[in-house]
């Protein structure tokens, strides 16, 4: 039996590998290592976080982005955007130097058992675990709007979808979205010569500014320091330190996870959007019909009035809602058992661990406990190191009372400590 069963190999899969091997846990990773980066974005596309907040995480902060950089004879430039390739091809060089060795078969299903958990392989072999750790990304929480869920794949898909734009070579697309996804594909999209539009509820699109130089006069790095979602205090303290916003009232942690830091454009994607792509804002899809060219879109303009367009496909670059219930590959005796929070997310205490002993779970799902900072990779630097002393803490704790939720409650037992 291992002690840890790692399932996803995405930027927080692979740190927890790293961290929990290095701490000499019995560990197993699964999933295709950075799946989601290389299967699940169009090229072309770049990086919107700064080169050193896209770190992976290692105990001795060994294998960084800017180390991968400098052997290819690349210089990782604070204020220049990283290929997606090349981070893509960053995580891999991590995984084989940093990580124990990847299983890349694909998990289905998680179903606890006496002592731990059986993880169960899309071949059907079948593995034990005393401890879980699901990095599982964002992919099993796509969201796409209510009014063209029900479509075909044919003319709609989600923007996380495709690994490449080239089907909409001169066809009608309209990207339904104001976030970065949805500007950089519709920027892609128009460069590649398709007939483009986005549709945006909000009034206006918001831009992100040019971040102030790395090297500046002390006093303004006081007044807006650096951090690795962005200057200014504010985002400092949801980056630098998610262990004390874990510590906000409920009600503030949810309404923070779900408005800040909301949709808007890096810097260097407006020029290609303005000077490219139609924008039609205060829009909203109220309903929607396949016709024999495509799709025809009713719409509501905000301030009164209703709209029709027709295109030929949308994508919704709507970005993804991380809820128990999506937790498909969960046994159902497992998952129904999760405490959640007002946003529908299971709860974590102040390891990773969900209210099921020896459940613990990285990245978008724990983004109401932990802020912001776990919809970036850069909160992978946070999150494993303190997920492997949750497991490693849990471990110690013994069988005992494994196997019985532990409803709502701070983390493992205040008995047990490192």
């Amino acid at each position: 039996m291992y002690d840890l069963l790692v399932v996803g190999a995405g930027p927080y899969g692979l740190s927890i590998a790293s961290h929990a091997a290095a701490a000499g846990l019995n560990v197993r990773v699964f999933g295709r290592p950075m799946a989601s980066w290389r299967d699940h974005m169009p090229r072309g596309m770049f990086l919107k976080s700064e080169p050193w907040a896209s770190n992976l995480s290692d105990p001795e902060a060994r294998w960084r982005l800017e180390v991968y950089c400098a052997g290819r004879g690349v210089t990782a430039r604070h204020g220049q955007p990283i290929p997606l390739e090349m981070f893509a091809e960053y995580g891999l060089w991590f995984a084989r130097n940093a990580a124990p060795p990847v299983d890349e078969r694909t998990v289905t299903r998680i179903a606890p058992r006496a002592g731990g958990f059986e993880a169960t392989t899309a071949d059907g072999e079948v593995l034990r675990g005393r401890t879980v750790a699901l990095a599982i990304g964002v992919l099993p929480f796509v969201e796409i709007p209510a009014a063209v869920r029900g479509l075909s794949p044919d003319l709609v898909t989600h923007s996380s979808h495709h690994a490449d734009l080239d089907r909409f070579r001169g066809r009608d697309v309209t990207v339904v979205g104001g976030g970065q996804a949805a500007l950089e594909t519709a920027a892609l999209l128009a460069e590649l010569g398709s007939r483009v539009r986005v549709l945006v509820r909000a009034d206006e699109l918001s831009w992100n500014e040019v971040p102030p130089p790395w090297q500046r006069p002390w006093w303004q790095s006081v007044r807006a320091p650096h951090s690795g979602l962005g200057p200014g205090w504010r985002n400092w303290f949801y980056s630098e330190r998610p262990g004390l916003y874990r510590r906000l009232a409920e009600p503030t942690r949810t309404r923070i996870a779900a408005s800040a830091l909301g949709p808007a454009g890096a810097w260097w994607v407006r020029e290609r959007v303005e000077s490219g792509v139609e924008v039609l804002l205060g829009r909203e899809i109220t309903a929607a019909r396949a016709t024999a060219g495509g799709v025809c879109l009713d719409t509501a303009v905000r301030g009164g009035g209703v709209g029709t367009l027709e295109t030929e496909h949308v994508i919704a670059a709507t970005g993804f809602r991380a809820t128990r219930g999506r937790l498909a590959l969960l046994a159902d005796d497992l998952r129904t058992t999760l405490v959640t929070g007002a946003d529908g997310a299971p709860e974590v205490g102040r390891d990773f661990e969900s209210s099921y002993p020896g459940l613990f779970m990285a990245g978008l799902i724990t983004a109401a406990g932990f802020g912001p900072a776990m919809r970036f990779v850069h909160g992978a630097g946070f999150t494993a190191p303190t997920l492997v002393r949750g497991v490693r803490r849990r471990l110690r704790s013994g069988p005992a009372g494994w196997g019985v939720p532990a409803g709502r409650r701070e983390s493992a037992p205040d008995t047990v400590r490192s």
